[in-house]
């Protein structure tokens, strides 16, 4: 049969998953409920910054914040936020949200694929029912249900939708035929059919744990070898000469996924009495990692004889990583505000967050690339090409003599640094 698909949330995953679709199908409707999301997406502009303006100009996908134009679609994809609450418990109000309002406009024979992440159970036992509720249809006989993890990678001009293995399950034979047929025309790194919609559920989340895992090690390593007054990049390089090394590196862990998924498999864990030890372990560590960073930069300050009260420190990056505009759960915050604490004067720049987010969601303001003279230090947060792109001499042009060079992200070479200022990097 030929589907007519519905996408509900335009964001990276939504966005991505639309504009694939649409080359290959000829009736895709991208739904997002955020009027000026639609409105920005059908005159050409990505805030996101994915997508150039021909690329959607030319889509023949209709974006819209009717949700009416749903009712006709035979497949519906959800892909919105999964984001936790203050306490780091599951937050699954997008997903009510999402499926209360597909549910208004379901029609028997549809089949409704998630793609946020969630703890195993989720699509079946709590989708699925508010589906049920909103519709009055019966799930596995008037409409059907599929998951598809999302394996989207922000900022990635190379792995994009297509070029990833994706993982698709369903409640039943039949349905997964269908999931096959439709994702199969846009991905052309191939299927992966997982035996159950919650074993696919279970691999997304520990996709994302295992990772956050990695970093977390990495990011103690650096702590102990600071401590050895040893450099942590010509350790892991070292190490990383054997065939089996896991090559990852130290940094800043923030985002919509790897700082949040790991909670939604503690979570459920918790719930049937176990209390996970080394995956809360490793989320503390990466959390704190924004106050080390700066504690190690004033520690640096000090030693260079530089006096901390009223000094002006630049700091580069607000992303949760290189080359996106997306601010979410940043570690930067934690490290300006440890900085603050000192009496420091803070400027934050960076070039793709828009100011009014920084703002709204952080109470802090950036600053312009010009503002950024006069300083005591400098620490390099997110490697966005705008800063790895410049020569040595005008990254760090607003640096006094004698002050302070630190490389969150170890992107710099340290042969480039002139004998005046005092180098660190994590």
């Amino acid at each position: 049969m030929s589907e007519a698909i519905g996408v509900v949330g335009l964001g990276y995953v939504g966005l991505a998953l639309t504009l694939g679709l649409a080359r290959k199908f000829e009736k895709v409707v991208g739904y997002d409920k955020n009027p000026r999301r639609v409105e920005e997406l059908a005159n050409g502009m990505d805030s996101n910054g994915e997508y150039l303006r021909d690329e959607l100009s030319n889509s023949r996908a209709h974006f819209t914040a009717e949700l009416e134009s749903l009712r006709d679609c035979s497949f519906i994809i959800i892909g919105v936020p999964t984001p936790v609450d203050r306490n780091n418990k599951p937050d699954l109000e997008p997903l009510r949200s999402a499926s209360m309002n597909v549910g208004k406009v379901l029609s028997a024979g549809t089949v409704v694929v998630y793609e946020s992440t969630v703890y195993p159970g989720v699509t079946e036992e709590f989708c699925g029912p508010i589906l049920e509720s909103q519709s009055g249809l019966k799930s596995g006989k008037d409409f059907f249900l599929g998951y598809s993890p999302e394996r989207i990678n922000p900022g990635d001009k190379q792995r994009t939708l297509d070029k990833i293995v994706k993982i698709i399950s369903a409640q039943d034979t039949a349905t997964l035929s269908r999931l096959e047929k439709v994702y199969g025309e846009v991905i052309e790194a191939g299927l992966y059919k997982a035996s159950s919609i919650q074993v696919a559920e279970a691999a997304k989340v520990i996709e994302n744990t295992q990772r956050d895992l990695n970093i977390a090690l990495m990011n103690e390593l650096a702590i102990i070898f600071d401590r050895m007054n040893l450099d942590t990049r010509e350790v892991i390089d070292a190490a990383a000469s054997k065939w089996n090394f896991a090559n990852f590196r130290p940094g800043l862990v923030g985002g919509h996924c790897i700082g949040v998924d790991p909670y939604y498999l503690t979570s459920k864990a918790e719930q049937l009495g176990y209390i996970p030890q080394v995956i809360l372990a490793g989320r503390r560590i990466n959390d704190d990692m924004g106050v080390f960073v700066a504690q190690r930069l004033v520690k640096a300050m000090a030693q260079a004889g530089l006096q901390l009260l009223g000094a002006r420190v630049g700091v580069l990056g607000l992303a949760f990583k290189e080359n996106v505009s997306d601010a979410r759960n940043s570690r930067v915050p934690s490290l300006v505000s440890e900085l603050e604490t000192f009496g420091i004067e803070v400027l934050l720049h960076d070039p793709l967050v828009d100011p009014q987010v920084a703002r709204e969601e952080y109470d802090l303001e950036l600053r312009k690339w010009e503002e950024l003279d006069r300083l005591q230090a400098l620490v390099l947060c997110v490697s966005h090409e705008f800063y790895t792109s410049l020569p040595i001499t005008k990254l760090i042009s607003g640096v006094n003599s004698g002050g302070v060079i630190a490389d969150v992200k170890a992107v710099i070479d340290p042969r480039e640094i002139p004998d005046s200022f005092k180098f660190w990097r994590l």
